[in-house]
């Protein structure tokens, strides 16, 4: 079985056609997803999307794009909604310094509030960061020495040094379909001096497709597809990739509950991968 554990299921991608992505993603070895907040605001969205489908779970939290839009949300209002038994994460939260949608200052207040929540609830903090290493790392060391929390960087796309260094604060690693992209060596490279027992996969649906999906909208079956590459880049198999980062999942997102996972077999690869096509270009 894999995990995605992280895409974004309440997005208008899926509206037509969700009861099809969630079959698929079954079909193709994807036991158990976790849907991503952006917006505490809108978190009944994302919590809809997760109450419909035993396999599925959710997060709360506010995406670094928003930090402005909601730097009024009080960390009270975050850990009240974790209560939720669906509610498995925190997050996603972080720097993004690429777009700059949200002000520094907004984006770095967010990021140590969502800290926070993770270490109340023991809930992991599903970090976003890009083109900010420096800073990301600066205030997860910063965080770290007052108490210790819960996360991974979600869709990792950083340097060597921010991956290497939140291993050894106790972070995880995970990897989308980036990593199966023509130019992504470097990334590879990272990928293959991380201990297997820090990785996960994901999706971050609906981006970021895969080889040979690039381009089209992504889905979580296509999680298969990052996992064979995984695989390859650390020279196991694609069964054992499944068999530890799924082992990993359940033992950082330590509130999803195994039973409500659907029995899966992983989908081989090799010649056809994931079955189904895209939804259309992202």
């Amino acid at each position: 079985m894999l995990v995605d554990h992280h895409c974004h299921l309440d997005f208008p991608q899926f509206a037509d056609d969700l009861d099809q992505i969630v079959a698929r993603a079954h079909a193709n070895g994807v036991g158990m997803m976790v849907t991503i907040s952006t917006r505490v605001r809108q978190f009944e969205r994302v919590l809809a999307v997760a109450e419909k489908y035993s396999s599925v779970y959710c997060s709360v939290g506010t995406h670094p794009h928003n930090a402005d839009e909601e730097h009024d949300v009080p960390l009270a209002m975050i850990l009240d909604l974790a209560r939720h038994p669906k509610v498995v994460a925190v997050g996603e939260a972080g720097l993004d310094y690429y777009y700059q949608h949200a002000s520094a200052a907004a984006q770095a207040e967010g990021f140590r509030r969502h800290i926070q929540a993770a270490r109340e609830t023991g809930l992991p903090l599903e970090i976003h960061t890009r083109d900010a290493d420096a800073d990301t790392l600066a205030i997860l060391q910063d965080e770290h020495a007052k108490g210790a929390f819960p996360a991974v960087l979600h869709c990792f796309t950083g340097g060597r040094e921010l991956a290497m260094r939140a291993v050894d604060l106790g972070l995880y690693v995970s990897f989308s379909g980036v990593i199966t992209f023509k130019k992504s060596e470097a990334l590879r490279d990272i990928a293959r001096d991380i201990p297997l027992d820090r990785l996960l996969v994901e999706t971050d649906a609906p981006f970021l497709a895969p080889d040979p999906f690039r381009g089209k909208t992504n889905e979580p079956s296509y999680v298969v597809r990052t996992a064979a590459a995984l695989a390859d880049v650390k020279g196991v198999t694609r069964e054992a990739i499944a068999t530890a980062t799924t082992e990993n999942f359940f033992r950082l997102y330590t509130k999803a509950d195994r039973t409500g996972a659907v029995a899966t077999a992983v989908t081989s690869v090799g010649s056809g991968g994931a079955s189904g096509e895209g939804t259309g270009g992202a």
